[in-house]
């Protein structure tokens, strides 16, 4: 048998790896996913080996984690629950793919995580696996009695490695969990499991990763202008934008345009997490209601994605038509309630995605942003493909040729037509 394992290198996907050899006596590859959670990689391929995997691939799927996920998220307005950017929804469908295709190009038998049987990724996990590759089966160790019986708790983990010289960390569990990608940082668990616990007061400072408090930002507001081409971010244009890149390093400007620094998916979302975090953009502290039926309580950093989404928004109200607006608006929180559950690949959420296509053709132009205290206020925006015309909207006289407003009179009996005739109805 051949299985492919979700690794980090950490210490639950380094026990899940061994226990699944010796209970499956199978061959073990190993699979990490790199979508920017920043993580180090260096040893990793030499950790699982030693750990026992016959091989370890770690793939590079930050560009198309920023392009073919992230975006087309952000075109579709995705909001779960009103405020969740959905930063490790998105990642999941994304990392399984890149699992299943080495799980076919192995032919191993199976994939296995190491998602809990309480959370949402497994759900994720293996509904994208469904979709994907129906043949491949996947195994969840933690919905395994045996294994939730072996190991109660950390420190039956830490002696288990230990025991088999699996090279470990054996440090003291966090009070929260974490889990990082180029689109957020997310914090559960511990302390935030009570939804009375404060996660704003200086002593959870440290918790944080990409951002600063709202109260610690700069006192001096910051804008930056974004280059849209048919609803996807292709250029940004800031006073520092050189020194911005060079203090990421690992981003590329791959040309200029009208004065735009144009970017890669990859490094609009890299530039915009740095300006959002350093301005305390993008937190947000929800009860949410997984899908296997729990209310859970998270903390999210999304600064980038929020500063996307804004000005992705105001564009297109600039751009798109109202009745189309309306009825792409009107599939927001179904498309956000798929992407949440698991069902990025399901033909519900890619008919939505192929509506939304459309809406997105206008939707290209500039928009300027001011970045201040947490805030995020759109400062400006401009399309050839606007439809605002000033001579239709301006409240100025001499525009009656645009907008004849004794026209109106007719417009509001007609509408009023009906109302009159269910007031006179009898009830």
């Amino acid at each position: 048998m051949k299985i492919v394992v979700a690794y980090s290198g950490g210490l639950d996907t380094s026990v899940l790896l061994l226990w699944l050899k010796e209970k499956y006596n199978a061959e073990i590859i190993a699979y990490c996913a790199d979508v920017g959670q920043g993580a180090e990689l260096d040893g990793l391929e030499e950790k699982a080996l030693t750990t026992g995997a016959s091989k370890c691939y770690i793939g590079d799927l930050k560009e198309d984690f920023a392009a073919n996920y992230i975006f087309p998220m952000i075109q579709a307005g995705a909001i779960y629950e009103g405020r969740y950017l959905l930063g490790t929804s998105i990642a999941r469908p994304c990392i399984a793919k890149g699992m299943l295709d080495i799980a076919l190009k192995e032919g191993a038998d199976a994939i296995a995580h190491g998602a809990t049987g309480k959370g949402n990724d497994q759900v994720r996990f293996e509904l994208s696996a469904a979709s994907l590759a129906p043949n491949v089966k996947c195994i969840a160790p933690w919905r395994d009695a045996s294994f939730r019986a072996q190991f109660p708790g950390r420190s039956e983990m830490i002696a288990y490695a230990e025991a088999h010289n699996i090279p470990i960390k054996a440090s003291m569990k966090k009070p929260y969990s974490m889990d990082r990608n180029l689109l957020h940082i997310s914090f559960e668990a511990g302390m935030l499991e009570d939804p009375w616990y404060d996660a704003t007061t200086p002593a959870d400072r440290e918790m944080y990763v990409l951002s600063v408090a709202p109260e610690d930002a700069p006192d001096t507001p910051e804008y930056v202008e974004i280059l849209f081409d048919k609803g996807n971010a292709i250029g940004l244009k800031h006073d520092n934008l050189d020194a911005l890149v060079a203090e990421l390093g690992d981003v590329k400007v791959t040309g200029q345009k009208d004065g735009y620094a144009l970017l890669t998916p990859y490094g609009v979302m890299r530039v915009l997490n740095l300006l959002g975090g350093r301005n305390g953009v993008g937190r947000v502290d929800i009860v949410e209601n997984r899908f296997v039926g729990m209310k859970s309580r998270g903390v999210y950093e999304t600064p980038g994605g929020t500063i996307l989404l804004a000005a992705h928004r105001d564009l297109e109200a600039l751009t798109v038509d109202r009745e189309a607006m309306f009825i792409r608006d009107g599939l927001i929180p179904k498309y956000a309630q798929l992407v949440y559950n698991g069902f990025w690949f399901a033909p519900e959420r890619e008919a939505i995605q192929a509506l939304v296509t459309h809406t997105q053709q206008t939707v290209s132009g500039e928009v300027r942003v001011k970045l201040y205290k947490g805030n995020v206020m759109n400062a400006g925006r401009k399309s050839p493909h606007s439809l605002y015309s000033e001579a239709v909207a301006t409240m100025e006289g001499g525009q009656e040729a645009a907008y004849n407003q004794d026209d109106a009179t007719g417009f509001i009996a007609l509408n009023a037509l009906r109302l009159k005739a269910s007031a006179r109805q009898v009830k």
